[in-house]
């Protein structure tokens, strides 16, 4: 039986007895323990408390002042992909449209037309290098959607690609159907289609290898109209997949209506909102994802998180990594640039960052909070001197260490 005591942590961060999903103001409210330790037996937060009355473990780390707090939980990337697409990238600082680019080959067909020419292996071990590379920069969970498929073959390849590494990573990994990203060519003019591959193919095919935990459908104009999301999310249910939705990116696209009719755990993107779409949101269960690395990488407003927040909305944050519009899964970077340019304050940040995150995923009885019998996936910090510092600090490193099941992240 291992048995770790992490010892003089200046502030032990999140840390509560019986988590719950944080919604609007109560996402200021960020429990902190001065002067703490915490113990770790055999890869799970067992105990913690104040120096004054200190246990005895096998192996005492002293942290010297540093502070410790739950790991990132990234509920929405798009990591699995086969090449990246820093030519687009320039074609835009060009003047190039998202349309021009398209014409040209380009957006999530390009990445599609890549991944089918890569195999499993390849976009495994290519997928396990990028997550390696966040969990040492304090990501503790991950969701990973497929949608650079858009065939038969090619999104079973992905969702096979994410099951081995849900299978082979330390942390948990969560699988999220998204063949409802775009039309690809074949069925440019034949949306009815393609959506019948999704629902009567592609699902039993899915629900035969248990391959998903979630659908997801790219609700936009040009994309999915709200009456197919419903439709694909719907017919996602009879095989238990709860629905993530891409909503109001581009448009006041009808995303949110969406996914809220059909009960989603989460809403993403948000760019484009209004007082109804927000007050909707708010009222409801469903989580708002909010992605400001993608707003920033494409130049587009950010989400009205302040809104969101004062309306009593839940809100999770989450990296979009993904080639075309978010080419980063640094949570760190996600954390700092909610709060510089979407005015959240550090608690809220580091709340939906961490604890309404793992909710997105389902995962909160495992992860996000400092929690008796949660996994012990910590980010122990360089010393700071508060929590503000956190996103305060945006162009340094600050982690010192990462655990995952209560060992450092070293290499693959």
């Amino acid at each position: 039986m291992s048995n770790l005591l992490l010892t003089n942590i200046h502030q032990l961060i999140n840390v509560r007895k019986h988590p719950v999903l944080l919604r609007g103001q109560a996402l200021k409210e960020l429990p902190v323990l001065n002067n703490a330790w915490v113990q770790i037996i055999n890869g799970r937060i067992a105990d913690y408390g104040t120096m004054d009355i200190c246990p005895d473990a096998t192996e005492v780390y002293d942290l010297k002042g540093a502070s410790v707090l739950p790991c990132w939980c990234d509920s929405h990337t798009h990591v699995v992909f086969a090449a990246s697409r820093e030519d687009e990238f320039v074609d835009k600082l060009k003047g190039l449209s998202y349309a021009e680019i398209a014409a040209k080959g380009g957006g999530i067909l390009n990445s599609a037309s890549k991944l089918a020419l890569t195999t499993e292996e390849v976009l495994y071990e290519q997928a396990k290098k990028r997550i390696f590379e966040w969990m040492a920069l304090g990501t503790g969970a991950i969701e990973i959607k497929s949608g650079y498929g858009l065939s038969f073959d090619a999104e079973l390849k992905m969702l096979r690609v994410i099951r081995r590494l849900k299978e082979s990573l330390p942390i948990p990994v969560k699988a999220t159907f998204l063949g409802a990203h775009t039309y690809p060519a074949l069925f440019k003019e034949d949306h009815e289609s393609y959506i019948d591959l999704i629902i009567n193919d592609l699902l039993p095919a899915i629900d035969q290898e248990q391959l998903a935990d979630y659908i997801d459908v790219f609700c936009e104009e040009g994309f999915f109209t709200p009456e197919e999301t419903v439709r694909i999310c719907e017919a996602g249910k009879q095989y238990g997949l709860k629905a993530k939705i891409h909503a109001n990116q581009l448009h006041l696209s009808g995303g949110v209506q969406a996914g809220i009719s059909v009960n989603a755990v989460s809403v993403d993107h948000l760019e484009t909102m209004n007082e109804e779409t927000i007050s909707l949101l708010a009222s409801s269960d469903t989580i708002g994802t909010l992605l400001p690395t993608a707003a920033y990488f494409l130049r587009m407003p950010f989400q009205p998180a302040r809104a969101l927040i004062d309306a009593g909305a839940a809100i999770a944050l989450a990296s979009d990594c993904n080639p075309g519009s978010s080419p980063s899964g640094n949570m760190n970077t996600v954390v700092s640039m909610s709060c510089i340019q979407m005015k959240m304050l550090p608690e809220e940040a580091i709340n939906a960052a961490t604890l309404n995150g793992a909710f997105a995923m389902g995962l909160e009885k495992e992860l996000g909070s400092i929690t008796v019998g949660k996994r012990a996936n910590l980010i122990i910090t360089r010393p700071i001197p508060s929590i503000a510092y956190i996103p305060y600090a945006f162009g340094s490193n600050l982690i010192d260490k990462v655990l995952v099941n209560g060992r450092e992240v070293t290499s693959e």
